[in-house]
């Protein structure tokens, strides 16, 4: 399996208002419940007004479109991340599963990755 990494650096927050939200930039992913209104962003998109916000985060995603009927594939992952000591925050689009580590952590993450067989481009 095939992973990308994102160069973007980026912001876990909760925001008050979707009006804070740069809706222009190319990379964002909201979550919105009955509870609260999350944003993961570019740190430099990364609204003025947050309630909590949580900096120094990388990623990488799965390439490809994966099919709903596959099982397990975002839990051999993080299996094998938690096994390093390595957290993960993730995030899951329809086309495919995109998976937030901390800065320090990344390229330990992605090593530890390429050692079970996951190629990183």
């Amino acid at each position: 399996m095939e992973l990308k990494k994102i160069s973007h650096k980026l912001t876990v927050c909760k925001v008050a208002d979707i009006a804070e939200i740069n809706t222009t930039s190319d990379f964002y992913f909201i979550g919105k419940t009955d509870e609260e209104l999350s944003l993961v962003c570019k740190t430099e998109d990364t609204p003025m007004k947050t309630i909590e916000r949580d900096d120094g985060w990388k990623c990488f995603r799965i390439q490809g479109v994966l099919d709903f009927s596959l099982i397990g594939i975002l839990s051999k992952i993080s299996g094998i991340l938690a096994k390093n000591e390595i957290g993960i925050f993730a995030v899951s689009t329809y086309n495919t599963d995109y998976i937030l580590v901390k800065e320090e952590n990344f390229e330990k993450a992605l090593k530890v990755l390429e050692e079970e067989g996951y190629t990183v481009v």
